[in-house]
């Protein structure tokens, strides 16, 4: 495995969804970011624990985390952040590989890569959602303790 590459592939792959998602251009280098992190993420959880389904939740989870913070640094939507950063975990071989086993008539091999590529995009949403419950609780737990600092309680 060659990390450095596959670091620099993903930054690329995430970076250029950006431009044809029509992002602002301040915002490219830190959307290609986001995709590196998410994908060296699921890199490293799937070397370890060798489950894609896990790695890509992991991998979904920290796109989701790095897209809050950089929304709240840039004043953006952290759509923006990421809807390109998930784009090197989508999974397209798999989806592609069961079209393939369809149109050659393996329907069994077909179902097998059907399979995971839903269980793959369930893992990606399952991941964008739990970090998003997670930022929103600590952003509330956040303005809690900056009113009640304040003097803004209501207890």
């Amino acid at each position: 495995m060659n990390w450095p590459l596959e670091a620099f592939l993903s930054f690329l792959a995430a970076g250029a969804f950006g431009i044809i998602f029509n992002i602002p251009k301040k915002t490219l280098i830190s959307c290609g970011l986001v995709g590196m992190s998410g994908w060296l993420f699921y890199r490293s959880y799937f070397l370890m624990f060798d489950d894609p389904i896990q790695a890509t939740f992991a991998g979904a989870f920290i796109v989701a985390i790095v897209a809050h913070i950089l929304a709240k640094i840039f004043k953006m939507p952290m759509i923006i952040f990421s809807v390109a950063g998930i784009i090197p975990l989508v999974p397209g071989s798999r989806a592609y590989n069961a079209m393939r086993n369809i149109v050659e008539n393996d329907y069994m091999e077909a179902v097998d890569f059907a399979v995971q590529a839903l269980m793959i995009s369930g893992a990606i949403a399952m991941g964008l959602v739990f970090a998003e419950v997670l930022m929103q609780l600590y952003f509330k737990y956040q303005a809690r303790r900056t009113q009640k600092k304040m003097g803004f309680t209501q207890e």
